[in-house]
């Protein structure tokens, strides 16, 4: 259990035992007992507020017939702080209870850290329960653009970040290699064929335009010549489709990769088909009475499930619609024994949330065991104005692009930055620039700066060099360092803000917002630049040095363990 963890129980425990006394002695009714159990607390907005606050007095106000502030004040008045952290209550508002602790509690934080190391912050809240991550599942019909990206960075955070919560995690990409869009992307390869033999035809209208498929087709031709020409059309087709989608997964691949983010699996769609999963799973809802058959066509009863109305699966032609596949698929993940099934999807994907959710209940799995994050839309800016198209072909901006230009920590750490939910305004000229205002540097400057300090203090003697990825801890005895000589507001601040960082890890995964660790970092980067400007780490009074150095260390290591959980470098030297 984190010091943080116990300070909560400490104070968590003495509301418990004040509810207790004052019904006892008659203070407050007995119902109030009813929400012990409901005991929450809150870090306060503002710091003057204390450092947790509780909302008990204002969900208990019916069960004791009392104004809420009244129940604040009669509970504050039967509160006994004697041999804990807390220093003063106070009773706020409507009826919060703040509690501000001695700052003596954060002695014992740099110890914690120190021990723990790249550790520290690890939960066991997942108890290895086994979720999967599936997210960027790109058609592979071109590269991937600045939407992927942002999808594949939420992804890849949610992620780790899981994994440093306890649950046992897989990431998943789902290959949508089969159905109409297939059909369609093997037509256009026999355009572009054709054309590179130079016969004058045309692309089908909802086919894919790109210019990367003449460049396909072209070394296809260098490759074989007219060889395809006098084969059957749909054999013509197969031959490349199975070519051009083996380069596009490549490109994908690699980018990805490039990109940091790499998966457990990779998971065909065409499986699904030729194992005959779309047929059982059809039928399998056809016998519980959640298929039912109009004008030839087989619909889901997706109304009984909370959707908005009845879809179609089979067609009246016989050819499965995506709701099919995409059912036969979740009823895979399922059977391979996640208990949480997360998918990451696109802006335009929102409507087919409820729908998916249907047929997972009409399967007879828990709908909520379905988790869809929806990934909004990424405006890309350059010096603040819209950048609309790519210089270098006229179409959408390539993730490979972006990563060229501003590289792989900024576009990771601006992708991550807001919550997956809200719109993204990328502006690549403050993702490449190397000031302040820019997260990113901002953030990796501070690890820089502190590696720099640690050099420095080691280069005049007060403590051995560290080797990479060695801490304080590794080569001094820190129970002679007098943690207790940090007490200015800086130091305090910093020592809080590392404190708290098991709390946040914990926040982000149960809300499932990896962009909370971005703005840790950013914070916590913030604290330590204050703290740098404020404090004279390095003096004369070695005691205090290395009280100072000690606290450096630390917050060297907590930020490392973000930017680690972000998939972003933490640069030595900048």
């Amino acid at each position: 259990m984190y010091l943080l963890d116990q300070v909560k129980n400490q104070i968590t425990a003495i509301i418990q035992r004040a509810l207790e006394r004052a019904v006892a002695q008659g203070a407050l009714p007995a119902e109030i007992l009813d929400n012990s159990g409901m005991i929450a607390l809150e870090v306060p907005r503002e710091e003057t507020h204390g450092d947790w606050a509780t909302n008990l007095a204002m969900i208990s106000a019916r069960a004791a017939r009392m104004a809420p502030r009244k129940i604040a004040e009669i509970l504050a008045s039967y509160m006994d702080l004697t041999n804990s952290s807390v220093e003063k209550v106070e009773v706020a508002g409507p009826g919060f209870i703040n509690f501000h602790l001695n700052p003596t509690w954060l002695n014992q934080v740099i110890g914690e850290v120190q021990t723990a190391g790249s550790q520290y912050g690890q939960l066991e809240i997942g108890e290895g329960e086994a979720v999967q991550v599936e997210f960027v599942s790109a058609n592979p019909t071109g590269p991937l653009h600045v939407g992927h990206g942002r999808g594949a960075v939420v992804g890849s955070v949610l992620a780790n970040l899981l994994g440093k919560a306890g649950y046992q995690v897989q990431r998943e990409y789902y290959i949508n290699d089969a159905g109409n869009q297939i059909y369609n992307f093997g037509l256009s390869l026999e355009a572009r064929y054709f054309q590179a033999l130079g016969q004058d035809v045309s692309v089908p209208e909802d086919g894919y335009h790109g210019e990367d498929l003449k460049i396909l087709m072209a070394e296809v031709v260098a490759e074989v010549g007219d060889k395809y020409l006098d084969l059957e059309p749909e054999e013509r087709r197969t031959i490349l489709t199975k070519f051009a989608l083996k380069r596009k997964l490549a490109d994908i691949e690699r980018d990805l990769r490039e990109f940091r983010v790499y998966f457990d699996n990779w998971f065909s769609e065409s499986q699904l088909h030729q194992e005959g999963a779309i047929e059982d799973t059809v039928r399998e809802l056809q016998a519980n009475g959640s298929i039912y058959d109009d004008g030839g066509a087989l619909w889901l009863r997706s109304t009984q499930y909370g959707d908005d109305k009845d879809r179609v699966v089979i067609r009246e032609n016989g050819i499965p619609t995506y709701l099919a596949a995409d059912l036969a698929y979740h009823k895979n993940k399922f059977e391979r024994g996640f208990s949480k099934v997360i998918n990451i999807w696109g802006a335009d994907h929102h409507g087919y949330i409820s729908r998916m959710k249907a047929g997972v209940a009409a399967l007879g799995f828990d709908p909520e065991s379905l988790i869809v994050k929806i990934v909004q839309l990424v405006t890309l800016l350059r010096d603040g104005e819209p950048v609309a198209m790519s210089k270098r072909t006229g179409k959408l901006v390539t993730l490979a692009e972006v990563i060229e230009e501003v590289g792989v920590d900024a576009a990771r750490y601006f992708f991550i930055m807001r919550s997956a939910d809200s719109q993204l305004d990328f502006d690549l000229s403050l993702a490449a620039a190397h000031t302040e205002e820019n997260p990113v540097f901002y953030i990796q400057y501070a690890h820089a700066r502190i590696a720099s300090i640690l050099r420095q203090a080691a280069d005049l003697g007060h403590l051995p060099q560290l080797a990479v990825g060695q801490s304080l801890g590794d080569v001094i005895n820190l129970a002679t360092v007098d943690v207790s000589l940090l007490t200015n507001d800086s130091e305090l601040a910093l020592l809080k803000k590392i404190a708290f960082w098991p709390e946040e890890v914990k926040v982000a995964a149960l809300t499932m917002e990896p962009h909370r660790i971005a703005r840790y970092a950013h914070e916590l980067a913030g604290a330590f630049h204050s703290f740098y400007n404020a404090s004279r780490v390095i003096s004369a009074d070695s005691a205090l040095t290395m009280a100072r150095l000690s606290l450096v260390d630390t917050v060297g290591i907590v930020l490392r363990t973000a930017l680690d959980v972000l998939g972003i470098s933490a640069p030595e030297r900048m």
